[in-house]
């Protein structure tokens, strides 16, 4: 559970912008999104050998 405490003569804005700030870094949409229907294991680890590739490629053309 996510728990922000508004501190004294803070702005509801800015403790909103904190909670969605915790929110995004929990994860709770991208788990949420990846229960919401079966991935085979095998899909699971083709994925995430796409991603590294990916990330790989950009900070490969970034940096050289």
């Amino acid at each position: 559970m996510i728990v922000v405490n508004v501190k004294e003569n803070e702005s509801i804005d800015r403790a909103l912008k904190r909670f969605k700030k915790k929110f995004e870094r929990a994860g709770v949409l991208k788990e949420l999104r990846a229960r919401s229907y079966y991935v085979k294991p095998s899909v699971k680890r083709r994925n995430v050998k796409l991603k590294a590739a990916y990330r790989q490629k950009m900070y490969a053309n970034n940096n050289y």
